[in-house]
């Protein structure tokens, strides 16, 4: 069970990563997707305005994965989302808390009218499914979500089978980009290289690999 609800949240990530650069709602943007840990079954989906990339900047809504025995698709996430993004909503105050700074809102997906896909939405899939077909063969290291930290630290959310849990790496995005992908893999095994970080319930560990 917790495997599918760790695949359904790389999916989710995997199939939201342009809403970084286009917009999801008005002016709002995706700047992360958080990994809710086991045995919660959600994800966190951080929202702000175009390089937003403070706490205070940002929000973090926390959808659960599943609607009875269904699993709630991407398309779904993104409904949603452009609902409570497009309409003035009053949250109760059990469904507002914080996470690593941020406003978190816990979302009860039946009580939103999702906002249908457009035309646009449609051909991205169209284009997606062609471009890169699915393939059942899972990718290792697994990016499970991610998270904006500041002009320059993105926070990847990985799991790989070689260890548990998830593993938090921080990049720089204005660093050599092709040969950190390439040593990815190896560089977040390195246990010489991990930390914790007690203000992230994400991962279970942290590596620093903004000086590599």
């Amino acid at each position: 069970m917790h495997e599918e609800i760790a695949e359904q949240q790389a999916d989710v990530t995997r199939l939201l990563l342009h809403h970084v650069q286009a917009p999801l709602a008005g002016a709002q943007y995706i700047r992360g997707i958080l990994p809710v840990p086991a045995p919660a079954e959600a994800v966190r989906v951080v929202t702000g305005a175009e390089a937003s990339d403070t706490p205070e900047q940002l929000t973090a809504y926390e959808v659960p994965l599943r609607a009875d025995s269904d699993l709630l698709t991407a398309y779904g996430i993104v409904g949603i989302l452009r609902t409570l993004l497009t309409r003035t909503r009053i949250y109760s105050s059990d469904s507002i808390s914080t996470v690593m700074g941020m406003t978190l809102v816990s979302v009860d997906p039946t009580s939103v009218d999702p906002a249908a896909c457009t035309p646009d939405d449609n051909a991205l899939t169209i284009l997606r499914c062609i471009a890169h077909p699915f393939t059942e063969e899972r990718p290792d290291p697994r990016l499970r979500g991610f998270l904006f930290l500041d002009q320059d630290r993105l926070r990847l959310y990985l799991d790989t089978e070689d260890i548990p849990g998830v593993i938090g790496a921080d990049v720089r995005p204005s660093g050599a980009v092709t040969a950190l992908l390439a040593a990815l893999p190896s560089l977040i095994t390195e246990e010489e290289r991990m930390t914790a970080d007690a203000t992230d319930p994400h991962c279970s560990c942290l590596v620093d690999l903004t000086h590599w």
